[in-house]
């Protein structure tokens, strides 16, 4: 929003992983996992790792502030290239920088363990679809196709 400038995630990881690779290098995904599956396609497209900020915020093991609001207790949780970052790792923003990423309050969400276990699930239940009997296998056996629509919301969506 602030630049203009972009490119979708799993295309990136797709071009980047092909050029990295051939000269040996790793590519780590980072940005826009909501859901296991967003793992499995960044696997799938040929991402060595994977950064989970949002997906894994607002847990106990997390650092963050807990704020009460109207009775609900969250975590803040903010990116690194934040104002909150900023000022509190390199003593704020530059005047020739603009701040990109957002500070926003995470429902507790309990242990994290919860959360490994539905993410782990996922990619596992994704390399069992395509044949892939271990996770670098995956981008081996993966397939994309484009859609419209990714979710059947007849029964709720999940």
């Amino acid at each position: 929003m602030k630049t203009g400038v972009g490119y979708p995630q799993l295309s990136a990881i797709i071009e980047c992983a092909d050029a990295a690779h051939g000269l040996g290098g790793h590519i780590c995904a980072d940005g826009g996992c909501t859901a296991p599956g967003d793992l499995a396609k960044a696997f799938g497209g040929g991402a060595d790792f994977v950064m989970l900020g949002g997906m894994l915020a607002g847990h106990d093991e997390c650092a963050g502030d807990v704020v009460e609001r109207d009775g609900e207790r969250y975590k803040r949780f903010y990116g690194m290239s934040s104002k909150t970052a900023m000022d509190k790792y390199a003593g704020g923003v530059a005047r020739y920088r603009a701040s990109e990423g957002k500070e926003v309050l995470v429902p507790l969400r309990g242990p994290v363990s919860a959360t490994v276990d539905d993410i782990l699930g996922g990619v596992r239940s994704a390399c069992t679809y395509v044949g892939a009997r271990r996770l670098k296998e995956l981008s081996k056996r993966t397939t994309f196709v484009r859609v419209t629509r990714q979710v059947n919301e007849m029964f709720g969506g999940t």
